[in-house]
C-alpha cells in the first residue's frame, strides 16, 4: 500500500475573499523586481537616488543602465515583460562574469549577489510570464 504526502497549497492559509487577489499578488514578483532594477539604470544616468556610478552612455555600464532603466519600465508595467525580462536576465549573467567573478568565485565575497539574483528571478519572469495585472495580460 503506498500512502502519498498532502501538498500545501499556500492559497489555503487566507480566507476565501481574499485566495484570490493573494495568488494574482504571488504571480506579480516583478513589478518590485523591476522597480529594483530601474533604479540602478536611474542611479547611473538620471542621478536619483545620488551614487558615484556615472558611466558614459557609450560603454558597457551606460549601455547597462539604458538596458536597466528600459526593462525596468517593462517588466513594472507588464508590457512585453517576457522579452525584456530575458534581455534583463542576460545583461545580469554577463554583469556578473565580466564585473563580479574575477574578483572571487563566492557571490558574498565579489558583491555579486543582487546580479545573480535578478539574473534568475527574471529568467524566471521570461518563462512564466508576467502574471494577470499586467498589460499584456489585459491586451489577451
Amino acid at each position: 500500500m503506498t500512502t502519498t504526502t498532502p501538498v500545501a497549497d499556500p492559497s489555503l492559509l487566507y480566507p476565501s475573499p481574499l485566495k484570490e487577489f493573494w495568488q494574482a499578488f504571488a504571480r506579480n514578483k516583478g513589478a518590485v523586481a523591476g522597480l529594483l532594477f530601474m533604479e540602478h539604470g536611474t542611479a547611473k544616468h538620471l542621478h536619483f537616488p545620488v551614487s558615484e556610478m556615472h558611466p558614459p552612455l557609450a560603454s558597457l555600464g551606460g549601455a547597462a543602465g539604458v538596458i536597466e532603466i528600459v526593462a525596468g519600465a517593462l517588466i513594472v508595467l507588464g508590457f512585453y515583460s517576457r522579452p525584456a525580462a530575458f534581455i534583463a536576465s542576460g545583461t545580469m549573467a554577463f554583469a556578473y562574469f565580466i564585473a563580479h567573478f574575477p574578483q572571487n568565485f563566492f557571490p558574498v565575497l565579489n558583491r555579486g549577489d543582487a546580479a545573480v539574483l535578478f539574473c534568475f528571478l527574471f529568467l524566471y519572469i521570461a518563462a512564466a510570464g508576467p502574471g494577470p495585472w499586467s498589460v499584456d495580460a489585459a491586451r489577451r
